[in-house]
């Protein structure tokens, strides 16, 4: 009797030591990090903040998929809009290098964004605290670079890890010092290094963003305003166009580009800037910039190295200021003295010297990844009025243009022109119903099919009154994208903006445009920023001085 009490007693022993250990090890293996209770808690007390080790590792084991502790977001793959959408608008956004930075203080984070993709993805949570410098050494070994920032605020430290061909990891941590020789994390950033930062397929934009690239829009004032903002977060448009009233100072005018950069950096593509900076007197970029020579002038000294050089130095402005298209040079000939609207702005009335000099200024422009646009086909040297007021009128036959005005941008195309604008100009001899910019024949036949001119075609501005005088401006615009136009600019008024772009949405809406006829212009456009890697880079200053001093020494000669 008695031993069966003992062994009684010895099961219940045994079973109480079972059930003691298993629970006991069920707790100590219960990862905080991977607890979903935890997660939401964020750094309460756990086995894990005394484990600075086992955060490094977990820090590391997520990150080499773009993924950081505790937030939801994956750098390289997570569009701004979802965080939006998850966290609301952040407290305020940054400018950092060529991102805009989200702050999402409630959440101890900082989102990267570029043409809508997160790549920096940054984490201040508390738990990153317990990690120190030594501990990071320890358990991820030593770092592939370290480089050092400091400011007013800050003296920091940041060790750079390559892990994959993907994504890099970045500790930040207080620099090192006698009396602190082992820093606690600040933050940590997981950054992606590949993701695609201007998209090429079609696929990812619906019809309204295709529409909206194809539209290079003028602004009112000198700082963004409610119109500005809609036409870049509602209209997506693919570019604007800065008139004179618009650049006041330097100072002004990055600042003006760099708000609309912001606003655009939540958008799938970068937003091209284009301004008319011929030199002369044409010349439109603000801040006592010493005058560049006509192109008369220049074409009267007739050297193609210094119009390379001008060119060039051209390039150098519109960079300097964050600009991406100069519209120029233009290739009209001079060939009628009573021309109104080019006299100097032509390099002269004989087209071999135009073709060389414009060519080469073209050339100096592109040197500097400035986008250099030809105008004004197919030759607006003839013409006895200006179109700004009316439409002129070319009464030339298609032998005859071919002897003068088709001369420059034959060339110019064939030594690779990238944009070609077309003017309001009518021929009636090739064209007796549309002028140039509307009109099949003219950018179908002659420019694409003839001259083989497979680059983007701009329209001159559609609010000129040779246009709006003789068409509705929604129409004329539908029939310049029938014609073959790609880019669509409508340089005055946010009313005739949205009204162009309701009216092409209602053509392809309807049938009278196909879409596919869209994405041929579109997939242009996405090529010409891909190629000149147009991105949202936001300029700090501008030295006026020194494009001053470049300018006297080509001067010079």
């Amino acid at each position: 009797m008695l031993k069966k009490v003992f062994l009684i007693l010895a099961l219940i022993l045994t079973a109480l030591v079972i059930f003691y250990f298993i629970n006991g090890h069920e707790k100590e293996s219960t990862d905080p990090i991977e607890n979903p209770e935890n997660e939401e808690k964020g750094s309460q007390h756990n086995d894990n903040t005394s484990n600075p080790s086992h955060l490094v590792s977990k820090v590391l084991e997520l990150a080499v998929e773009g993924k950081v502790l505790h937030l939801p977001f994956i750098a390289g793959k997570t569009n701004i809009q979802e965080v939006k959408n998850s966290w609301g608008e952040p407290e305020d956004i940054e400018t950092v290098g060529s991102g805009a930075y989200a702050n999402y203080l409630d959440h101890d984070a900082t989102l990267g964004y570029r043409n809508a993709l997160v790549f920096d993805v940054r984490s201040y949570h508390p738990d990153l605290h317990q990690i120190h410098f030594n501990d990071i050494k320890k358990t991820q070994g030593e770092p592939d670079e370290i480089t050092y920032y400091k400011d007013e605020l800050y003296d920091q430290i940041i060790l750079m890890y390559q892990l994959n061909e993907n994504y890099q990891l970045k500790w930040i941590l207080p620099k090192p010092t006698d009396s602190e020789p082992n820093p606690a994390v600040h933050h940590i950033s997981v950054l992606s290094l590949n993701y695609e930062k201007t998209p090429t397929s079609l696929n990812q934009m619906n019809l309204d963003e295709k529409i909206g690239q194809m539209i290079f829009a003028g602004v009112e004032g000198t700082k963004p305003n409610d119109e500005v903002n809609d036409l870049i977060n509602r209209y997506k448009v693919g570019g604007i166009i800065f008139n004179k009233e618009n650049l006041v100072s330097p100072k002004q005018t990055i600042d003006f580009l760099n708000q609309i950069q912001l606003q655009n950096a939540g958008n799938l593509l970068p937003i091209m800037f284009g301004v008319d900076q011929e030199g002369g007197r044409i010349s439109k970029l603000p801040g006592n910039l010493t005058q560049l020579p006509t192109n008369q002038d220049i074409g009267k000294i007739n050297n193609p190295t210094y119009s390379y050089k001008i060119g060039s130095l051209l390039g150098k402005q519109l960079n300097a200021f964050g600009f991406h298209i100069d519209f120029a040079p233009v290739l009209d000939v001079n060939s009628n003295p009573n021309n109104p609207v080019i006299g100097d702005r032509s390099f002269g009335e004989n087209p071999d010297i135009v073709s060389s000099l414009g060519i080469q200024t073209m050339k100096g422009i592109q040197s500097q990844g400035i986008i250099s646009v030809v105008k004004h086909f197919p030759g607006h040297g003839d013409t006895s009025v200006d179109s700004h007021l009316e439409l002129p009128i070319v009464n030339k036959t298609r032998s005859e243009l071919e002897r003068i005005e088709l001369i420059p941008f034959k060339r110019a195309i064939t030594d690779g022109a990238d944009v070609v604008m077309v003017g309001h100009i009518m021929l009636p001899k090739i064209d007796p119903t549309f002028p140039a910019t509307l009109s099949e024949k003219i950018i179908q036949g002659l420019l694409r099919k003839d001259l083989q001119f497979n680059g983007v075609v701009f329209t001159d501005d559609l609010t000129m009154k040779a246009i709006t005088n003789n068409f509705d401006i929604g129409q004329a615009a539908v029939q310049s994208v029938k014609a073959g136009s790609d880019m669509i600019m409508v340089a005055h008024d946010y009313n005739k903006i949205v009204t162009v772009i309701q009216a092409l949405k209602a053509a392809v809406t309807k049938g009278e445009i196909s879409e596919k006829r869209i994405d041929e212009s579109v997939d242009r456009i996405l090529k010409l920023k891909k190629n000149y890697n147009v991105q949202n880079e936001f300029i700090k200053n501008v030295d006026v001085d020194e494009l001053n001093r470049l300018t006297g020494e080509i001067l010079k000669r």
